[in-house]
């Protein structure tokens, strides 16, 4: 049955024409919005290391039409937040390394950072904040001075938050890279390098204190293309495996993800602290990489990140904490071509910045016109209002 006969009437074409594109219209260039619909679980790293990257209002309606309700960015870019006004997207914003020892030295700039970037986005709108990290893989780099800096500076922070009335509405944190482990396998046996002890140690009872999480950057890939003759592929891409079975606990691992987290669990514990949740806050895998880069394929990214959503959206934990549900940020929406380093460091995107998926993992979304700005929206909008009042005096006459 054609679609003009569904209820029993007979639409010339150009009147079917007609409604179509109303249709297309109200739903903002073909994507319906299907506000109340569940949102997808996992969140996004958004960066913005490039040159040819769509402007932060059409990614709002990208993410949006993805069903996106979680996005992490590596500053606190205005343009970016306001592009989401009237959205119920909430943000991970970030302090960048560069400002961390100011912070640490002077806690009147971090209050002026929070009452620049933080404070605004909470009182107007539905704009939401949820969580600030402190600098980014501070921990695994030579400058002992950053390191020193980096509690003080996230104390400051949660003071500024504090002494504006915001406290407990934002978590205050940092993301470290998986170089701080000393130990990761067997997971059991999972700890902290022993020169990064002395920072992590008094950190973790911060976090204790705020309740707030430990947030970890997770890639296995990194270990399949360090040795991929001995790295089992099916561990890396959570494809059908025997699993490697801890000997202290009898716990068996059917992927290296999991394993990592719980080893950073491990390692928590073994500072004395059960009480601090472990959240990751990077993970991916590139499609693309120099020759010497095992493994950077569109195939296998998509097999990674495609099983990966398939386990977020089952609502899986780890061994250790089966119970808890993972929560996962991936990196990263677009590839970012102006990123230093091999090529795989511009190629872990699940867009090109026109986009196109960089392969097909089943999350779908639409990426406006090159003019498209709110006003542009509205004006959409408003056309279409006065299409239908014409549409409907054409059709009632008729």
């Amino acid at each position: 049955m054609a679609v003009a006969e569904r209820f029993g009437t007979r639409w010339p074409p150009s009147r079917f024409f007609l409604v179509a594109v109303l249709l297309v219209l109200l739903t903002d260039g073909g994507v319906a919005w299907r506000r109340g619909a569940e949102a997808l679980s996992i969140g996004i790293n958004y960066g913005q290391i490039g040159d040819n990257l769509p402007s932060p209002s059409r990614v709002s309606y990208l993410l949006q039409s993805m069903q996106v309700s979680k996005v992490k960015l590596y500053d606190a870019d205005p343009t970016v937040l306001s592009a989401f006004l009237d959205t119920d997207v909430e943000f991970v914003v970030g302090i960048g390394n560069e400002n961390v020892s100011a912070m640490a030295a002077d806690p009147s700039a971090a209050r002026a950072w929070v009452q620049r970037h933080v404070q605004p986005y909470l009182l107007t709108g539905t704009r939401r904040i949820t969580c600030i990290t402190v600098g980014n893989e501070v921990l695994k780099g030579k400058d002992t001075a950053l390191k020193a800096s980096l509690l003080p500076a996230m104390q400051s922070v949660y003071g500024a938050l504090a002494a504006l009335g915001l406290q407990g509405r934002v978590n205050v944190t940092t993301a470290h890279s998986l170089d701080i482990m000393g130990t990761s396998y067997p997971p059991s046996a999972g700890a902290f390098a022993p020169d990064a002890v002395p920072y992590v140690q008094p950190l973790l009872g911060f976090l204790s204190m705020a309740r707030s999480p430990f947030l970890i950057n997770c890639y296995p890939y990194f270990a399949y293309k360090a040795d991929p003759g001995n790295v089992p592929l099916e561990y890396v891409l959570f494809q059908p495996n025997a699993g490697v079975t801890d000997a202290n606990t009898r716990l068996n691992y059917d992927n290296m993800l999991y394993a990592q987290v719980d080893s950073v669990y491990a390692a928590i514990q073994a500072l004395g602290h059960t009480d601090v949740d472990v959240k990751i806050s990077e993970t991916g895998w590139p499609s693309r990489g120099d020759p010497d880069e095992a493994g950077a394929t569109p195939e296998y990214a998509g097999t990674y990140i495609g099983n990966l959503l398939q386990r977020i959206e089952m609502k899986q934990g780890t061994p250790l904490r089966p119970s808890v549900p993972i929560d996962v940020y991936v990196f990263a929406l677009f590839n970012e071509n102006l990123k230093p380093g091999p090529s795989s460091e511009r190629n872990y995107g699940l867009f090109y910045p026109d986009g196109t998926p960089v392969y097909n993992v089943g999350l779908r979304g639409y990426l406006p016109p090159m003019d498209f700005s709110r006003g542009t929206q509205k004006a959409v909008r408003l056309f279409a209002f006065i299409l239908i009042a014409i549409a409907s005096i054409t059709l009632s006459i008729s």
